[in-house]
C-alpha cells in the first residue's frame, strides 16, 4: 500500500550525485496507517531534485526497516506543495533562496502582489516596480531565480508524466540538467549510453509508451547495442558478426526489418564511434579499447627492463629456511621471476603450490626491500575476484588482501571505480590470485587505477571457468606465448595419493579411467538414477553431521530438476538443522529459514564488510517486534531485515560457479544429464578442484562421459590474444 506523509525537509544526512537523498523530515500529516509519526521528525529516503525547507512536501512511499538505522520512509514520488499564506510567501521569499531579499522586502512584496506574488514575479516582473525599495537588479533577480526553480521542478514532473518514476527522472535531470527534455525528444535512447542505471527494456517501454515507431533507426540501434552486450554476457565474447546480431534483432524489435535498414543502424553506430568494425568483426567501442588499453599496458611492462638483485639465490635459501621448504625448479623460477620481471603469470593446476609460491613472493619483497610489515602493506595490494578468494589468500600470506572492486573504491550508486586513471592508487606491486575469474572489463579498470609503473603478478589455473563476465583473459595471455609465463607442473598432492589430482587432471585432459574409481577412500562414485540422487547425497550427508560447515558442500551444476540445488536444500536442511522448538524459524517466499541455518551471500554489501560468495549461519532470528535475521560470517555478525532478506539464500547445496576461489576437505558432485545443458569440461574441472581430501560423485558415468568431452562452452572469441601476437588492427 502506498502511504504518505505531509510536511517540511530538515536536512540532509547523505546525498550521492545522483540524487539519492537519506535525510530528516518533520511530520505534520500523514496517512490513515502512519497517524502514529504525526508531529515527529523522522528519516527518509529516495531520489530528489533540490529540497529546500522553505517549501512544504508530500512524499508518497512506504515506511522500511533499514538493516543499520530502523526505520525509514521510502519515497517513491513527491510534490512540492507551493507557498499560499502570506506568511508562507514570506518565509520563502526571505529564505536565502533569492539573493539580495530579506525579510524587509520580501514584506512589502508580499505586501503590494498579494497572494499571487509568485505567478506575478514569473510572468509579469515589471510590476515589482511599484514596490518601494526594490531595485531592478532584485527584480531580475528574483524572475531568473524563480524561473530556474520552477523550470527544473516541472521538468522532472514531466519526465514523470513520459512515464519514468522519481528515481530515472533525478537521474536523467542530475545527468543533463536543463537539456533534459532536449535529450530525450532527440533521442530517448541515449540515456542508455550515458547512465548505467537504465535497462534497455524499460526506456524501450517508456519509448513506445510515448508512439515511438518500432523500426525508428534510433530504436533499431539500441536493440543492437542491447543485443550485443546481452550476448556478451551470456556467451563471453567480445565480437560478434553481422548474421547473428541480426538473426537476433527481430525478437527485440518484435517486428522484421529490411538488410538495408540493419546496415543503416549499422553504420550510423560505426559514424557515432558506439561500435568498432575490424576485419568483419563487430565491438562495442568500450570492449575494444579495453582489450586494446590492456595489450598496450602490458606491452609497456613486458619490455620493460628487468629489475635486478644480486645474489638472489641467497635469498632463496633464506625463504627455504624460513618456510621450512625445498622449492623445486618451477618454484624456484617462479619466485625469481617475480622480483625480476615487471609483468608475470604463474599458473598451474591444484597441487602444483601456487599458494605457496604467492607466500614466498610477499617475503622475498618484503626482504630485498628491507621492509617491516607495516611498509610492506603500503608497497604491495593482494587482490583477488571474490571475497572468499582473498581471503584465502590473507589466510596464506598473514597480509591483508581485498577484492579488486574493494581496492578500486567501487561505488554501487554510480557503478564507478574511485581508483581510476584520474585516480591512480600509489601501490608498487599488485598480486593477485584466482585470475581466471577476472573478466576484460574488470581488468581494464584495474590496469587503469595502477601506475604504469607498478608490477604486476596473476596467479590463476587456465583450465578453470572463465570469468562470468566477457572475456577470457588469463587464458588470452598464456595461449599469446608472447609473455612472461612460469608453469608449475609438479603435482604435490598427487605424490601424497591423491586421486582427486588425479581425477582432476583426466578430466583436463579429456581421458577419464574410470578403474580408479572407488579404489581409494578419497574418490566415490556412486551410479544413480536422476530420482535416487537426493537419497545418496541424504546418507553420505549424515556421516558428515558433525563436520564444520566450512569443510563440507554440495556443489551442482543447476538449480532446478529434481536434483538441482534448490531441491538439495530442502532435503538437506532437514538433516543438518530440523525442525526444532528451541530453533526460531522465517518464511521468506516460500522458503522456511531458521536458526543454524547455512546460507549464501548473493551481492557485495562492503558496508558491512560481506560479500557474493561468503558463507555464514543464521545464529538469531526475531520475528516481532521486527524481522530480524543475524548471520554470522566468520565472526562478523551482519543484521539482515525484510528489505535485504533477498541477499542470501540456503548453502548446504551451491553452484559450482559460486563456488569458485574456494575450496573444502569434502564435496559431493551430483552428475546426471538432466544437467546437460551445464555439463562441459571447464564446469566440472572446476568442481573436482574445490575438493581437498574427500569427493563424492553421485549419477550417471555416461554424464560425465557428456561433460568431460564438451568444450563448447569453453569457446569465446576474444582478441587480446590475436593483439598480443600481431599487433592491434
Amino acid at each position: 500500500m502506498i502511504s504518505f506523509i505531509k510536511g517540511k525537509y530538515k536536512k540532509n544526512i547523505y546525498q550521492s550525485e545522483s540524487g539519492y537523498v537519506i535525510g530528516l523530515f518533520k511530520v505534520e500529516s500523514a496517512s490513515d496507517d502512519l497517524v502514529d509519526i504525526v508531529g515527529k521528525t523522522i528519516t527518509f529516503t529516495g531520489y530528489f531534485h533540490e529540497l529546500n525547507d522553505m517549501d512544504t512536501y508530500i512524499f508518497h512511499g512506504k515506511v522500511v526497516e533499514h538493516v543499520k538505522y530502523g526505520m525509514q520512509f521510502q519515497t517513491e514520488s513527491y510534490e512540492r506543495c507551493k507557498p499560499e499564506s502570506k506568511d508562507a510567501l514570506v518565509e520563502f521569499l526571505s529564505s536565502g533562496l533569492f539573493k539580495g531579499i530579506g525579510e524587509g522586502k520580501a514584506k512589502k512584496i508580499v505586501s503590494v502582489l498579494g497572494k499571487d506574488a509568485l505567478n506575478i514575479i514569473l510572468n509579469q516582473p515589471s510590476n515589482l516596480v511599484l514596490i518601494p525599495g526594490i531595485s531592478e537588479k532584485d527584480i531580475k533577480g528574483l524572475h531568473d531565480k524563480l524561473i530556474d526553480y520552477e523550470e527544473s521542478y516541472d521538468l522532472v514532473i514531466k519526465l514523470g508524466d513520459m512515464g519514468f518514476n522519481t528515481r530515472e527522472a533525478m537521474l536523467i535531470y542530475n545527468k543533463y540538467r536543463a537539456r533534459s527534455l532536449e535529450v530525450i525528444e532527440n533521442n530517448l535512447y541515449h540515456i542508455l549510453y550515458d547512465i548505467d542505471q537504465f535497462s534497455f527494456k524499460r526506456v524501450d517501454y517508456i519509448a513506445l509508451n510515448n508512439e515511438i515507431s518500432r523500426d525508428h533507426l534510433n530504436r533499431i540501434m539500441a536493440s543492437i547495442v542491447y543485443i550485443m552486450n546481452e550476448v556478451s554476457n551470456r556467451y563471453g565474447h567480445s565480437y560478434y558478426y553481422l548474421e547473428e546480431i541480426g538473426s537476433l534483432l527481430p525478437r527485440v524489435l518484435g517486428i522484421n526489418i529490411s538488410e538495408e535498414r540493419f546496415k543503416e543502424a549499422i553504420e550510423q553506430l560505426i559514424l557515432d564511434s558506439m561500435i568498432v568494425n575490424v576485419e568483419d568483426k563487430y565491438y562495442l567501442r568500450e570492449m575494444y579499447d579495453s582489450e586494446c588499453f590492456i595489450v598496450n599496458r602490458i606491452n609497456i611492462l613486458q619490455h620493460s627492463s628487468d629489475h635486478v638483485v644480486k645474489d638472489i639465490d641467497s635469498y632463496l635459501k633464506k625463504l627455504e629456511e624460513y618456510f621450512q621448504i625445498d622449492y623445486n625448479i618451477d618454484q624456484e623460477e617462479a619466485i625469481k621471476n617475480s622480483y625480476f620481471k615487471n609483468f608475470l603469470i604463474i599458473t598451474g593446476g591444484p597441487g602444483t603450490g601456487k599458494t605457496t609460491i604467492m607466500r614466498a613472493i610477499c617475503e622475498l619483497y618484503k626482504e630485498i626491500h628491507q621492509l617491516d610489515y607495516e611498509k610492506l602493506k603500503e608497497k604491495i595490494a593482494l587482490l583477488a575476484p571474490t571475497g572468499r578468494a582473498a581471503k584465502r589468500m590473507s589466510e596464506a600470506t598473514n597480509l591483508p588482501s581485498s577484492t579488486i572492486h574493494r581496492f578500486l573504491k567501487w561505488n554501487k550508486d554510480t557503478n564507478k571505480f574511485q581508483v581510476n586513471e584520474y585516480n591512480k592508487s600509489k601501490v608498487e606491486f599488485v598480486l593477485i590470485d584466482e585470475a581466471s575469474m577476472i573478466d576484460t572489463y574488470l581488468f581494464s579498470h584495474l590496469l587503469k587505477g595502477l601506475s604504469v609503473h607498478t608490477k604486476i603478478i596473476l596467479v590463476g589455473d587456465v583450465d578453470q571457468l572463465p570469468s562470468v563476465g566477457a572475456g577470457q583473459v588469463l587464458s588470452d595471455l598464456i595461449c599469446s606465448e608472447k609473455l612472461n609465463v612460469c608453469k608449475l607442473n609438479t603435482l604435490y598432492r598427487q605424490e601424497e595419493g591423491s586421486n582427486i589430482i588425479s581425477l582432476a587432471y583426466e578430466i583436463k585432459n579429456g581421458e577419464v579411467e574410470h578403474e580408479f574409481f572407488n579404489q581409494e577412500e578419497d574418490l566415490t562414485f556412486i551410479e544413480c538414477k536422476d530420482n535416487e540422487v537426493i537419497d545418496q547425497i541424504n546418507e553420505i550427508s549424515k556421516t558428515y553431521l558433525d563436520y564444520s560447515y566450512k569443510k563440507f558442500q554440495v556443489l551442482a551444476p543447476m538449480y532446478k530438476t529434481i536434483c538441482g540445488i534448490d531441491y538439495i536444500n530442502v532435503s538437506l536442511q532437514n538433516i543438518f538443522n530440523p525442525k526444532r522448538v528451541s530453533k526460531k524459524e522465517i518464511a521468506i517466499g516460500e522458503e522456511i529459514y531458521r536458526e543454524g541455518d547455512k546460507v549464501l551471500q548473493l551481492t557485495n554489501m562492503p558496508d558491512d564488510n560481506v560479500y557474493n560468495g561468503d558463507i555464514g549461519i543464521i545464529t538469531k532470528i526475531n520475528s516481532r517486534p521486527k524481522k530480524e535475521i543475524y548471520i554470522d560470517f566468520d565472526g562478523n555478525i551482519v543484521k539482515y531485515t525484510p528489505t535485504n532478506f533477498t541477499k542470501f539464500k540456503k548453502a548446504y547445496a551451491i553452484s559450482i560457479h559460486k563456488a569458485q576461489g574456494s575450496e573444502f576437505d569434502v564435496v559431493i558432485i551430483p552428475v546426471v544429464r538432466s544437467f546437460h545443458k551445464m555439463l562441459y569440461r571447464k564446469l566440472i574441472y572446476t568442481a573436482v578442484t574445490r575438493c581437498k581430501k574427500k569427493l563424492f560423485l553421485i549419477g550417471e558415468v555416461s554424464a560425465l562421459n557428456l561433460a568431460i568431452h564438451n568444450k563448447v562452452n569453453d569457446i569465446r572469441r576474444t582478441s587480446i590474444k590475436d593483439f598480443l601476437i600481431d599487433g592491434i588492427k
